[in-house]
């Protein structure tokens, strides 16, 4: 079941046993400024490297920034589909999934990376062999994937350095 721009209803956890993703209460409490400053960091890269999105008036941008926003989402959700219900919330400009699915490490790695991989170092790489119009375009889906990505590139190292043997579920794994 999918709710849509609503909480799922809460689930009672052991705190015994289930531990907070991020365990440091001043990282979790500021976790969300720390996103938005790599957001910012990647929003401006392309002038830090005099990149020019000028190129891209050949293109509707919003359609784009829409289909590369939908599609990023349904590559998290492909992921967890069949795993326990979920739900798309937001807050500001920012939107999350949230779902009761119990993740093994690897699962929740490749729930939050491949986005990632797909929709920013898969164009990334595939521009170096295209030229023109497509290379500008390929680069552009890369850069705004890239944006939207931050919090899963922060949530991704923070799964890579918890035990193989974790499960996540909820902002909590044990």
């Amino acid at each position: 079941m999918i709710a849509w721009f609503r909480h799922l209803p809460q689930i009672s956890m052991d705190v015994e046993e289930w531990k907070p993703f991020i365990q440091h209460a001043w990282f979790r409490k500021h976790f969300m400024k720390f996103v938005y400053l790599l957001m910012a960091a990647f929003f401006l890269a392309p002038i830090w490297f005099w990149v020019s999105l000028a190129q891209l008036t050949n293109f509707p941008l919003l359609l784009i920034i829409l289909l590369v926003f939908v599609i990023h989402e349904a590559l998290h959700m492909l992921v967890i589909h069949k795993k326990g219900d979920m739900s798309l919330t937001f807050r500001g400009i920012y939107f999350w999934i949230h779902t009761n699915a119990i993740l093994s490490k690897k699962r929740y790695l490749v729930f939050m990376s491949l986005p990632f991989i797909g929709l920013s170092i898969f164009p990334a790489i595939t521009s170096s062999f295209v030229s023109g119009d497509l290379k500008a375009l390929l680069l552009f889906i890369s850069w705004f994937n890239l944006i939207i990505s931050a919090s899963d590139i922060v949530n991704s190292i923070l799964i890579l350095i918890k035990s193989n043997q974790s499960v996540f579920c909820r902002g909590y794994y044990r």
